[in-house]
């Protein structure tokens, strides 16, 4: 009888625990008193596991098995969430979680590459512009007064403007503030080490001209169009076309500029014109499952890096042209 009960002991699923170590990669060393949480997505948002606290060592352990599916290790230090996932069939034990300490001031060697893309028709303008950010310090950068990311919006923009932010694969929604100034606006969301991605998405009424004003001037901010669709102004500069969709491509000097649009067009077709209330700008509350408007822009992700390269190339020639 006791070897039956050995064997059936034996057979049972062994608890599958989740441990690790956390990490302060500002620091190099082991962190305690993180709060760390064991997520996961399903259908009803995200389902908390389970929760541990680093200890003085920095380890931690969450007894709890996993359920069929991937699960995320949200781990909170110094006022920011750091997020990372466990893939489905991936060990959950020895894992490593890093952290970082925050600041606010803007790291030197962390840049953002801005691109509008302009969108005519004959009922609207579609505007959708995005924010490449990379944070090569090993530092968190998080300024919640005046914001991560500062931009300036046209008049028109609707109200409830939320921005899509992808840094880990699951992206979110956050609002759009209003900034200091009339037309300043500002996203708080820290910039951790590594790239972060920014997409907003708006209409405004059609137009022959649209007019812009950035707060950062290096790298150049990049302006889009559709093969249709060509720009003149005052210090624009034409880069040229991007190969793949032939999308035009402009730089301008300076932190402002006024383009004059002719044509119309769309890269994106037939959705441009049939944008939803939450396309346009309506609120709608935060998600962490991946936002109808960022399957919307996807496309700027595999056309933007692709951009920015030409526009540095073209730059280059035209600067050893001169």
């Amino acid at each position: 009888m006791r070897a039956v009960l050995g064997f059936l002991l034996a057979a049972l699923p062994a608890l599958a625990a989740v441990q690790g170590l956390v990490v302060n990669n500002t620091t190099g060393k082991p962190q305690s008193g993180v709060s760390i949480n064991l997520v996961q997505p399903g259908q009803q948002g995200m389902q908390q596991l389970g929760q541990a606290t680093s200890g003085a060592d920095g380890t931690f352990t969450i007894d709890k098995d996993i359920p069929p599916g991937p699960a995320l290790l949200q781990s909170s230090y110094a006022g920011v969430t750091y997020t990372q996932a466990i893939p489905p069939g991936t060990p959950t034990t020895g894992l490593r979680v890093n952290v970082y300490q925050s600041t606010t001031t803007s790291p030197a060697n962390m840049s953002t590459q801005h691109l509008i893309l302009l969108e005519p028709s004959a009922a609207q303008l579609h505007v959708s512009e995005t924010f490449f950010t990379k944070n090569e310090s090993n530092t968190t950068y998080q300024d919640t007064a005046n914001g991560s990311i500062r931009l300036y919006l046209p008049d028109g923009v609707p109200d409830g403007l939320q921005v899509t932010i992808d840094s880990v694969g699951v992206p979110i929604r956050r609002p759009v503030e209003k900034g200091k100034a009339k037309g300043e606006y500002k996203i708080n969301y820290p910039l951790k080490p590594g790239e972060t991605r920014f997409d907003l998405d708006y209409m405004l009424p059609a137009a022959a001209t649209y007019s812009g004003k950035v707060f950062i001037t290096e790298p150049a901010t990049k302006i889009v169009t559709p093969s249709t669709v060509t720009l003149s102004g005052d210090g624009i500069t034409d880069l040229g076309q991007e190969p793949q969709t032939q999308a035009r491509v402009y730089t301008f000097a300076g932190k402002s500029f006024t383009a004059n649009i002719l044509g119309v067009g769309s890269i994106r077709g037939a959705e441009a014109s049939t944008a939803s209330p939450e396309e346009s700008g309506a609120p709608k509350c935060c998600e962490e499952t991946q936002a109808r408007v960022n399957q919307q822009m996807a496309w700027v992700l595999s056309l933007g890096f692709g951009i920015l390269a030409l526009g540095g190339t073209l730059l280059f020639r035209k600067g050893k042209a001169a």
